[in-house]
């Protein structure tokens, strides 16, 4: 959740560098800011409570000259937001800066260990035992900073992303890593380390993740990695990024939602023609034909999407996974064995929850298949199989083309195993996935259409406090994401339910002018009961808004947005686009800032 910064070069300024970098984070979402920058041979620590460019203006820090720095955002977990608990923390003596993303679980018997031996502690947080641990280390043990660092892992528990500065050595910049995302990126010119890619892609395309229980320094066009006390040759290892930095721009958009809404259609084409290609979607279905039990886990969007793999593998290849909220995992994982095919969804790949449910299923014997759009992320390294979407990288917190992508290889996945099942013929399949080389379009004939009708009704709807979004299977599934869309940047209170329920408790809530959305979507065998809802809540008052396709033409309601064929392997990728936009409208009409929920975080990697 935290992001994390390094630079070092030689003797360039990397102040203004840092700041940039450290904006390119401010998509994971935080309370407060803070730099470590060595000056003449000193710690200069500038932080507080707020946005980075309060920080930055505050201490006036681009006047500032230092080939090295560690920056932060904190999103509060121990200690409340404040400049004290602002990273980064120093030690007593101030010869060590530490900036952490995680959380050490076992830090109040090492806060109490640390007081009893005179270290005095300014701040709330969980992170500040951490600079005190390496002053005892490194001061008072004399140990070297490696040696600490080594003794460091093997001393903490719980999840960290750590990077430090230490004032004797104003050319490295450490770091040690357990479940929490750290990537090194290769360049010739600086040390390069961050919790994201955004923040490095422009000084290089040529990453390295760091593993579980690994540590070491960046130095001016060097990497020094180790575990266990031994060298780690980390050159194997090296990605290559396929994007740059103009894709992590906003390119003329007012925000990076609505950018990224529009790019749907070309996220859908790569993802689809990088599928054509992929043998891990055979090797995907293979594995879940293999099995007996089939379970689909991820969080927020992911899960959603999870969710809507349900009904695609019911409907394709006559399967039907157990789907769940991966922080629910320890209950379903009881269920697993070595017959059993996890499937794990993070747009990240760090996801904490995922990463935990994944490891909770291996313990059992399980195999894993990730779905992934971060190449080298954790739980794809945990996985048997990893299929990668292609959007391309998504900084807006609230996801959208990374929704339709992970739709699209979930699609593909269950063609496939339907193939292998001899559910049909290998020319149906080439005609099923022919389909899905229309979704595409369908995304841009939506968009195009719906946009107009769309600021309407946002007009009409912007004001409102409380809505209902309603459909019958596939459409409940949509239903779930557009009301999570529309409650994470407008703040309006969108309750998601199969529109069946709404007379089982949900109805009461309806008064004369109460919105109620309705997803209209295939199989036509549900068009007259929902048709029977709408009328349902006419009748009680409700303003009743139908959203779908055209099978719904003779269905009636105060406003109607039909948006394409009746076809249910295409309905997301009409019907979603325009429910992403229209939640995109409802926050810049209520004065929100869309790429900036309050209390959201891009990639959550603390439970």
């Amino acid at each position: 959740m935290c992001g994390i910064v390094g630079i070092v070069s030689e003797d360039i300024n990397i102040v203004p560098l840092l700041v940039r970098s450290l904006k390119r984070l401010e998509y994971r979402g935080y309370d407060s800011a803070g730099f470590a920058f060595v000056i003449e041979g000193k710690i200069v620590v500038l932080k507080d409570r707020g946005y980075i460019d309060h920080v930055v203006k505050e201490y006036n820090i681009l006047s500032l000259y230092s080939n090295i720095g560690i920056a932060h955002t904190r999103w509060a977990t121990h200690g409340q937001p404040s400049k004290a608990n602002a990273h980064p923390h120093t030690d007593c003596g101030g010869l060590v800066a530490v900036v952490h993303n995680g959380i050490i679980s076992n830090y109040v018997e090492l806060k109490q260990y640390l007081e009893e031996k005179g270290h005095i502690f300014r701040s709330e947080t969980d992170t500040e035992v951490i600079a005190h641990l390496l002053e005892e280390y490194i001061v008072n043990e004399k140990l070297t900073p490696l040696q600490a660092l080594h003794r460091l892992v093997k001393t903490l528990k719980g999840t960290y992303a750590i990077a430090l500065l230490y004032a004797k050595t104003p050319n490295r910049i450490y770091f040690a890593k357990n479940v929490s995302p750290l990537i090194l990126a290769v360049s010739p010119t600086y040390g390069l380390l961050a919790s994201d890619i955004p923040s490095l892609i422009e000084y290089s395309r040529k990453v390295v993740v760091v593993e579980d229980g690994e540590y070491g320094f960046v130095e001016p066009g060097n990497i020094v990695l180790y575990r266990d006390g031994k060298v780690v040759n980390w050159r194997p290892r090296i990605h290559v990024v396929g994007w740059s930095v103009t894709d992590i721009e906003k390119a003329g958009y007012p925000h990076f939602m609505l950018k990224e809404i529009m790019e749907q259609p070309r996220a859908l084409y790569d993802t689809y023609s990088g599928a054509l290609a992929d043998e891990n979607i055979v090797k995907a279905a293979k594995l879940i034909i293999e099995s007996n039990k089939i379970f689909i886990t991820g969080a927020g969007t992911s899960y959603h999407a999870g969710l809507t793999a349900t009904y695609y593998f019911a409907r394709i290849a006559n399967q039907l996974p157990y789907t769940f909220i991966s922080s629910e995992a320890d209950l379903y994982a009881d269920l697993a064995s070595e017959e059993t095919v996890l499937i794990a969804i993070s747009q990240s790949g760090e996801t904490i929850d995922t990463l935990k449910a994944v490891r909770l299923f291996k313990e059992r014997g399980a195999k894993i298949i990730a779905i992934s759009n971060v190449i080298g992320s954790a739980i794809p390294r945990e996985a048997d199989v990893t299929v990668y979407t292609r959007a391309g990288p998504e900084i807006g917190v609230a996801a959208t083309k990374t929704y339709l992508t992970q739709i699209l290889i979930l699609q593909y996945i269950a063609i496939s195993t339907g193939l292998l099942k001899g559910l049909y013929t290998e020319n149906d399949a080439k005609e099923y996935i022919k389909l899905l080389g229309q979704a595409p379009k369908a995304v841009e004939q939506s968009l195009q259409r719906a946009s107009p009708h769309i600021n309407r009704l946002a007009m009409r709807l912007h004001r409102e406090e409380h809505m209902y979004i309603l459909g019958r299977l596939l459409g409940a599934f949509l239903a779930l994401e557009a009301a999570l869309k529309i409650k994470e940047v407008s703040y309006i209170h969108a309750e998601a339910y199969p529109a069946g329920e709404s007379k089982h408790g949900p109805i009461a809530l309806v008064q004369k002018g109460f919105p109620t959305i309705f997803i209209g979507t295939p199989p036509v065998q549900i068009v007259e009961k929902i048709a029977s809802n709408i009328e349902e809540m006419m009748s009680r008052g409700a303003f009743t808004i139908l959203i779908g396709l055209n099978c719904y033409e003779d269905v009636k309601a105060d406003f109607r947005l039909l948006l394409g064929p009746c076809n249910e392997y295409l309905a997301p990728y009409y019907i979603m686009p325009p429910l992403q936009l229209l939640a995109y409208r409802l926050a810049v009409l209520r004065g929100y800032d869309p790429d900036k929920p309050r209390n959201l975080a891009k990639t959550v990697t603390v439970e």
